[in-house]
């Protein structure tokens, strides 16, 4: 129980950090070599943020622990949303000022309610694995069309501001980002086994560690960023952030995870905590996509989401508990 205690103690951290490392030097050496400063935004700051937890899921899977990897997955986006959207907007509202976040809410949305549909029979096959995966590419492509048409967009600018200001040079870059890969693999092992391990000392579910622990842990370069974001005023980039994790979450770490060892759920995580997930990215629809007005996120809906998250964690822990 110690040395797992120990395990997740040292082993988030150093994930976190690692990944941080991973994007940072991977947007870098993309800059040096002339990549469009959205499409570097979208592709590897958007969708590395979620590095984390693909890394983490491939392990859990890897090891048979799927509700590690399903949970962690749904965790984080439920955490991204609730938790993170809600404290930075109620710091901060957040307005919606990007075409491409106004495009990128209803793919998000509808991927979301795709995966859900996915799970009705309580299983991910590794066919429901292969059509996330198909997704995956899809959007890929569509991310790296938008990113060459929208230059002129108001999350261009606040990806350039953010890219320019990095510092180094393209040998230093190429060193992190390595050094942060190889972190990145070596921590998420530590984290996993010890997951696992708490919850058998408990007798939880892996899945409840994976909602919990791990989907907040994973999340963490998330709220960074947001609040970061939030603070110089760039609130599309806050938001963007989290569309592109949500969405790389739900199509790339749950598919890759689903390819390696189909999954079996729970009625429990159907009826619970996908049925959150759908709910919120629900309400982030209605409050962004500004149906005869600006989208935005204030401080009352922030406050709602985060008060939101309270009472899910606090139920999810309490019924894992009583069972």
């Amino acid at each position: 129980m110690l040395l797992a205690s120990l395990a997740i103690i040292i082993g988030l951290p150093v994930l976190l950090w690692s990944a941080g490392k991973f994007v940072g030097g991977s947007a870098a050496v993309a800059n040096h070599f002339g990549v469009s400063p959205l499409l570097i935004g979208m592709l590897i700051i958007g969708f590395g943020t979620s590095a984390p937890e693909i890394i983490v899921s491939i392990f859990a899977a890897i090891q048979g622990n799927s509700g590690i990897a399903l949970g962690n997955a749904f965790g984080s986006n439920i955490a991204n949303i609730l938790l993170i959207l809600g404290l930075t907007a109620l710091i901060s509202p957040i307005a919606v000022r990007s075409e491409i976040i106004r495009k990128e809410i209803p793919v998000m949305l509808g991927i979301t309610f795709f995966a859900a549909w996915q799970l009705l029979d309580f299983t991910l096959s590794k066919d429901d694995a292969f059509s996330l995966m198909g997704l995956f590419i899809l959007l890929i492509s569509w991310s790296i069309w938008t990113a060459i048409k929208g230059d002129k967009d108001a999350l261009a600018d606040e990806y350039s501001d953010e890219i320019n200001s990095t510092e180094g040079t393209v040998k230093t870059h190429v060193m992190w980002l390595l050094a942060g890969l190889l972190l990145l693999i070596a921590s998420s092992r530590i984290l996993v086994w010890g997951a696992v391990e708490i919850a058998t000392f408990f007798g939880v579910s892996d899945t409840v560690i994976g909602l919990t622990i791990i989907a907040i842990g994973t999340s963490l370069p998330e709220l960074a960023s947001a609040l970061m974001a939030v603070r110089k005023g760039e609130h599309d980039l806050a938001l963007g952030n989290v569309i592109g994790s949500n969405m790389f979450n739900t199509l790339a770490v749950v598919g890759i995870a689903g390819m390696i060892a189909p999954m079996t759920v729970e009625p429990s995580f159907l009826y619970r905590d996908v049925a959150v997930m759908l709910a919120a990215t629900v309400a982030l629809f209605v409050f962004c996509i500004g149906i005869k007005r600006q989208g935005r996120l204030n401080r009352l809906e922030g406050g709602a989401f985060l008060l939101a998250y309270i009472v899910y964690t606090f139920v999810l822990v309490n019924s894992a508990f009583i069972n």
